[in-house]
């Protein structure tokens, strides 16, 4: 028993874990995209607090997470946040979990339900991509000079990046706060891990491991999305057998931070 509290208690704070809501009730599980954490679903996960168990974490290395537990081998690709997310459910030991993911997290969260796929009763995929490079009949959104010179500028000068590119990131030009705390949650990140974290997760290729996938699916697509083009929800939605694909009419890449009403009655929609 002490064995089971001490792994508990271990992950609850190397993934800073937060958890409300009705406790025994459908637990939802939300994991933030790159450069961004918890923080960022507080809108949505507040409206599930009423009627589920919600658990909010940081992946390592970014938000309020142990900085001490980043190993750069062991996340050297997305497998190891998928391991730390497999962990968090067991070590938890919720079942039925709703896991909604935001961007790169939403390929994390693939793996982890492949891996464990009776922890996991659904998949929600908000501005998922399996792979951002343009490949042979396959739209991914960014050429090899895209991401090139985006990793490079990453590399020279991470501040100066998050400053250019979270509020093209984030859209709603109209609506500049959107774009402004974006940008503040990037330049809180240490930028060593971020650019780590950009290449593992730019240069992922996931498109193989989404037939794999049993765990019923909900893909969010936003409509003008500089990271997620619509070509790439939708080679999702075809990929994943039964999944459902439902376009927002949010526009950016966050609409966990420009247009939560429009996230959450999605999911409620679909969790009906």
């Amino acid at each position: 028993m002490a064995d089971v509290f001490n792994r508990e208690a271990g992950v609850r704070r190397r993934n800073n874990v937060v958890v409300s809501g009705i406790a025994g009730a459908r637990p939802m599980l939300f994991s933030h995209g790159f450069g961004c954490s918890q923080e960022m679903w507080r809108a949505v996960a507040t409206d599930f607090e009423k009627d589920h168990e919600v658990v909010l974490f940081d992946l390592v290395g970014a938000g309020d997470s142990d900085r001490a537990a980043y190993q750069r081998a062991k996340y050297d690709s997305l497998n190891g946040y998928a391991d730390d997310l497999v962990e968090l459910v067991e070590a938890l030991d919720v079942v039925d979990v709703v896991f909604v993911g935001h961007s790169v997290s939403a390929m994390i969260g693939v793996l982890a339900a492949i891996r464990a796929p009776e922890r996991f009763g659904a998949l929600v995929l908000v501005g998922p991509s399996p792979r951002y490079l343009d490949d042979d009949g396959y739209v991914g959104g960014f050429s090899t000079a895209d991401i090139d010179t985006m990793l490079d500028t990453l590399d020279l000068n991470y501040l100066g990046w998050s400053e250019a590119m979270a509020p093209v990131i984030a859209g709603n030009a109209d609506r500049p706060e959107v774009g402004q705390e974006l940008t503040e949650s990037f330049c809180r990140v240490d930028p060593a891990i971020a650019r780590h974290f950009a290449r593992v997760t730019f240069l992922s290729d996931n498109r193989r491991d989404l037939p794999l996938v049993t765990t019923p699916t909900l893909v969010l697509q936003c409509t003008d999305d500089p990271i997620a083009p619509l070509p790439v929800g939708s080679y999702v939605h075809q990929q994943i057998a039964g999944s459902e694909f439902v376009v927002l009419t949010a526009t950016g890449h966050c609409p966990n931070l420009s247009d939560p009403e429009q996230v959450s009655a999605a999911i409620r929609a679909y969790l009906r």
